[in-house]
């Protein structure tokens, strides 16, 4: 049997833009609060073995920043970058030494301070920026348009997302948007790149999430927690532009982590309760719901109006922002939140299963099941 691993505390500093706080002073928010609630020190020598830090533009040895705030150096501590898809990949990581042996405690959490404007990254060559073939809007609406042609929803449903995730971000206290809005309002914001208007893009941003693993039950478990490259595939695909051919029989790597996960953990998508998924944009929303075995391709409409699961009610990306290195622990922390039972006015009575997904810089993505 393998060894299990628990969530025994959780942390998060706001997301969104805090003139005049270092990066560095948000994580040292966010771990303080996950050690409290893990119930270990908050000072002092470190109560964990070893710590692993998602972030993305911090710098050079961003988590020793944090921790050495804290007085908690000497243990090992490394940073870990895939992305949007940096704070998955590091509790995969972290998971894995505890039931490998190696550790007892580990520390996860994730940092960002976001420039303001288009997310930019040296993973994409300049021509390709050029072309609208990365992390851009301009690439955000082909695959909108795509997921259109080949499913039938409208840009209707793109609003419906907006107005669902905005809805839900109204009862966050730590989200960046806590304004409920109207589909005609989100119609009539601006059009960045047709079909795609300015509210149905996430804000890149700033703050900061923590999670302390044990090994052993803690009452919230980490069933699993997994990471996928892409493979050669589309060039609409998430791996953009890595391939240039026009071929849609290859797996998406939502779709590999998503099925590795449901494996790992021994359970399937039926098993789902809640989902804190990536909306990068609104058609990325609707994208996962199939990419995770939520619904059939072509059936995402009628899924966003009759769920079967309960989709983002941190408001997702849409109401939170995101900063990359902290969005999918802080997926992590609205997920316990939920199965706790502790989760306020956004809470799902009954949620025992949660679901987190995140796409990191186009060839990665993370996929996380807590359970209780």
């Amino acid at each position: 049997m393998s060894t299990r691993v628990g969530i025994a505390g959780i942390g998060l500093h706001p997301f969104g833009r805090f003139e005049g706080t270092t990066v560095t002073e948000m994580g040292v928010v966010a771990v303080r609060a996950a050690l409290a609630d893990a119930g270990l020190p908050t000072e002092g020598r470190p109560p964990f073995q070893a710590a692993f830090c998602g972030t993305v533009y911090s710098g050079v040895a961003a988590g020793h920043k944090v921790l050495g705030s804290l007085g908690m150096t000497g243990t090992p501590i490394v940073d870990v970058e895939a992305g949007c898809a940096s704070g998955g990949a590091a509790l995969m990581l972290a998971a894995g030494a505890i039931r490998a042996g190696q550790y007892e405690t580990v520390l996860v959490f994730g940092i960002e301070k976001m420039p303001k404007g288009i997310i930019r990254s040296s993973f994409f060559e300049p021509w390709r920026e050029e072309a609208g073939l990365a992390a851009t809007p301009s690439y955000f609406a082909l695959r909108a348009q795509r997921l259109m042609r080949d499913s039938g929803v409208t840009k209707d449903d793109f609003a419906a997302v907006v107005v669902k995730n905005r809805g839900n971000g109204v009862d966050n206290p730590d989200a960046m948007f806590q304004k409920a809005v109207t589909a005609e309002a989100v119609l009539e914001s601006r059009l960045v790149c047709d079909p795609l208007h300015l509210w149905m893009l996430c804000s890149p941003n700033e703050g900061a999430a923590a999670v302390v693993l044990r090994r052993g039950d803690h009452g919230i478990e980490l069933a699993s927690a997994v990471l996928r490259s892409h493979l050669p595939g589309s060039v609409l695909g998430e791996a953009t532009p890595l391939s240039g051919l026009v071929d849609d029989d290859f797996p998406s790597p939502t779709t590999l982590a998503g099925d590795a996960a449901y494996e790992e953990a021994g359970l399937g998508p039926d098993d789902i309760d809640v989902v804190e998924c990536q909306d990068t944009d609104a058609a990325r929303e609707l994208l996962a719901y199939q990419e995770l075995d939520l619904c059939v391709p072509g059936e995402q409409a009628k899924f966003l109006d009759e769920p079967s699961v309960v989709v983002n009610p941190s408001g997702g990306l849409l109401s939170k922002g995101e900063p990359l290195g902290a969005s999918a622990l802080g997926q992590v922390v609205e997920l316990v939140h939920q199965v706790r039972g502790d989760a306020g006015a956004r809470q799902f009575d009954g949620a025992r299963v949660g679901l987190a997904h995140t796409v990191g810089r186009g060839a990665n993505a993370a996929c996380v099941i807590v359970t209780r």
